[in-house]
Formats: C-alpha cells, sequence, structure tokens
C-alpha cells in the first residue's frame, strides 16, 4: 500500500494526474509480449514497442544501429536550454531459462503484479520512464517550464558485453545533463554508486609429456593453480582495505577448462576471472599488475607462457550523497509516500559509463527487486511499484530541472 503523498504542489500534483497505473502496465506488457533475449541479438522488435509508445507521445525518437537488428533509442522531450534529465535502460532480457508455470511471453496478471521474462529486468523500468516523460509534456499546462529536456536512453546488450551503451557514450553528447537516473529494479531505493565488473580470460601454454615422466613436460593446469593462488591472495588484501559505500574489489575464478588427458603433462590451461571494480579502478590497469605479478612470480618461465586479456569491462561510479540528483530523488520517492533509502550496490550497471565517460552524476532507481525477482522463473513486477516510479520519475525531472533552470 502507498502511504499518503506528501509535499506535492498544486502543479505537481497536475501533472502527476496523467499518470494511470493501467497505462504503465500496459505498456511493460506490450514490451514483454516482444521477446528480446540475450544471448540472441533480438532486441528490435521490444524497440519497436517503446519507439511506437514514444513516437506516439510526441518525442523526438533516434534509432541507431549498433549491430544488425540490435537498435539503441534515444527519446527526448525537448524542454528548455539547459542541464536535462537522462533516463536510462535497456531493452534486452535475460534467456526465460526453465521452470516458468506459464509462457514467460505472455504476461499474466494476478495478485497486483505482472508476470513474465523482462518485467523486473527491467522492462517495467523502462514503461515507467515513458509514462513518467508522457506526464511532463503537460507540464506547461500547470505553469512548469523545464528547465532541460528529459531523454530517454535505451541500450541493446546491457546483459552480455554492453555494446549499446559503448556506443551510446561515444555518439550522444548533444545535451548537458543535471543527472541520469538507472532505471534498474532497486525496490524504489536509491542507488548512488555501484561497482564495477570486468571479465578475464588467462590462456596458459605448457608443454605436453608423457605423465610416467612430468619432468619432461610443463604443466600449464600447476601454472594455472599458481595463478590463483596470486589471485586469491590479492582478493584478500582488497578485504581488507573496505569502503563504506560499495565494499572492495572482488576476485572470483569462475571457469577453468585445461588438460589432454589424465596420462599426459597439462599443455594449455584456461581460467575466467571475474574482477569487481572500484569507481576509479581501471580492468587493464589490473590486467598489467596481475601481468607483473605473475613474472615476479617466476610463473611464465621454463616452457610456461600466460596471455592475459580483458574481454569485457564495466566501470564503477559513486555519486556524493550530498548531490542534489540524489537529495531530489528521495524527496521525490518521500513525496509518493513511499520510504525509502540511499546506499550502494555490489552489482554494475550501463550507468558505470554514463557516469566515467560523459561526466554526468548518476544514481539507480526503479521498481522491482533485483535479488527477489530478477533473472527467476515467474519473474513479476508489482503494478504499484510501477506506477510509483513513474511519478517518482516525474517528480524527479520537475524538481531537478527546474531547480536548474533557477
Amino acid at each position: 500500500m502507498r502511504g499518503e503523498a506528501v509535499s506535492l504542489t498544486e502543479a505537481e500534483t497536475g501533472v502527476l494526474s496523467h499518470i494511470t497505473p493501467d497505462t504503465v502496465a500496459m505498456l511493460t506488457a506490450g514490451l514483454v509480449e516482444a521477446p528480446s533475449e540475450n544471448p540472441g541479438g533480438t532486441e528490435a522488435d521490444a524497440v519497436a514497442v517503446l519507439a511506437q509508445a514514444c513516437r506516439s507521445a510526441g518525442f523526438t525518437v533516434d534509432l541507431h544501429e549498433v549491430a544488425p537488428g540490435r537498435p539503441n533509442l534515444v527519446a527526448t522531450l525537448e524542454s528548455g536550454t539547459g542541464p536535462g534529465l537522462m533516463l536510462l535502460g535497456h531493452s534486452d532480457v535475460v534467456p526465460a531459462g526453465p521452470n516458468w508455470t506459464h509462457d514467460p511471453y505472455r504476461p499474466q496478471f494476478a495478485d497486483g503484479r505482472i508476470y513474465g521474462r523482462g518485467t523486473t529486468d527491467m522492462k517495467g523500468g523502462l514503461a515507467a520512464a515513458v509514462c513518467a516523460m508522457q506526464a511532463l509534456s503537460h507540464a506547461s499546462a500547470y505553469g512548469i517550464n523545464l528547465g532541460g529536456p528529459v531523454q530517454l536512453v535505451c541500450t541493446v546488450d546491457e546483459e552480455e558485453h554492453g555494446l549499446g551503451v559503448r556506443d551510446f557514450v561515444t555518439r550522444h553528447s548533444e545535451y548537458s545533463f543535471a543527472g541520469c537516473i538507472v532505471a534498474e529494479p532497486t525496490d524504489l531505493t536509491i542507488v548512488r554508486g555501484c561497482r564495477g565488473a570486468s571479465y578475464l580470460e588467462i590462456n596458459i601454454t605448457g608443454r605436453a609429456a608423457h605423465s610416467g615422466r612430468p619432468a619432461d613436460g610443463r604443466s600449464a593446469i600447476e601454472a594455472a593453480a599458481s595463478i590463483i593462488d596470486l589471485i586469491r591472495f590479492d582478493h584478500q588484501q582488497l578485504g581488507m582495505t573496505a569502503d563504506d559505500l560499495l565494499g572492495s574489489g572482488t576476485w572470483n575464478v569462475g571457469t577453468i577448462q585445461g588438460g589432454q588427458g589424465i596420462s599426459v603433462v597439462a599443455p594449455m590451461c584456461e581460467l575466467g576471472i571475474d574482477r569487481r571494480l572500484m569507481p576509479d579502478e581501471d580492468a587493464n590497469v589490473i590486467a598489467d599488475q596481475l601481468r607483473s605479478a605473475i613474472r615476479d612470480s617466476a610463473i611464465d618461465t621454463d616452457g610456461i607462457t600466460v596471455d592475459v586479456k580483458v574481454t569485457m569491462e564495466m566501470p564503477g561510479f559513486a555519486t556524493p550523497a550530498d548531490h542534489a540528483l540524489v537529495t531530489t530523488a528521495v524527496s521525490a520517492v518521500t513525496a509518493t509516500g513511499r520510504a525509502t533509502s540511499v546506499g550502494g550496490w555490489t552489482a554494475a550497471c550501463d550507468g558505470g559509463f554514463v557516469s566515467r565517460d560523459l561526466g554526468i552524476p548518476t544514481i539507480v532507481l526503479g521498481p522491482g527487486n533485483i535479488n527477489a525477482e530478477a533473472h527467476q522463473p515467474d519473474e513479476s513486477v508489482a503494478i504499484d511499484d510501477l506506477e510509483t516510479a513513474a511519478r517518482t520519475y516525474t517528480l524527479a525531472a520537475l524538481r531537478l530541472l527546474t531547480q536548474t533552470a533557477r
């Protein structure tokens, strides 16, 4: 249940009257009905639904194919010439997987919730953003002149390699922005900082020999074990200097493959590593440091070669607690009657690129619970939360952009 709304002006109440739970719920359902699984490169149908909703609302819509059939969308509500507000989301979803009790792409409505793949992560957030912008298009009728544009950015490939956001940050800097709200599912709490993520691939080459004379060969698996020891030690060291907001960087050896056969000294081994990043860390620097540690430990000598490659990097970010974007978001959520909090995330998201590469203050704030509902069978989101998110984005824009205009 939503509590009684507080601290709303008459004009804000007027703008908010253009948001209805049915509208945001039906747009969410329409997006779910357009499957956009990743891996698969199938975002185009979902983006087409989103583009039609934006065009119908009178927004300027720009589509750019990052890869064949994989378009980024930028939809803009033009208003004022000052700094604007960016609302950021992604069109792809993880594969539906097994154990659903119904078709994951035929939305089901029950107990005040919508069920279907992507309802929480994050087609519900996209729908809430569109409905907020629709409401904001009526702001002038209530005597409110927004000081800058409101822009929805929807990227492809967030769940895999970030192709969409990487392309976006190289192409779009035509507006300055007072802030960016990433509509990922935070249960309507304000996330002012996220760790980043990176993947490292380590390929180790040794020399095969008969296992009856192992000294004739050089075991890539034994070298891999020594590298894992280095990683484990660094992981422990990082944990000793944990940050209050985001904790610390972490290592995880996620995959290991190697060897030719039980009776053969292993001539090859491959490690797949996840390294979570603090906001000021660079995956390529970390890879260089690991290479140096491997050399210093004499692992890559005497017939062993090691290649370390960064295959994915998503930067972290942290926005100060007293930044206007954070304090305005808190006031916007609480004005809907919803309790909230401010904190950090151990997960990563596209907002790191917007913060690092475009210099835009960023937070994450959206409907649904990423831990309880996202990436699971029978994924769902509360319709009440979708409406609250739309109202929150509307109020955040009204308060942030009119404040900026002054």
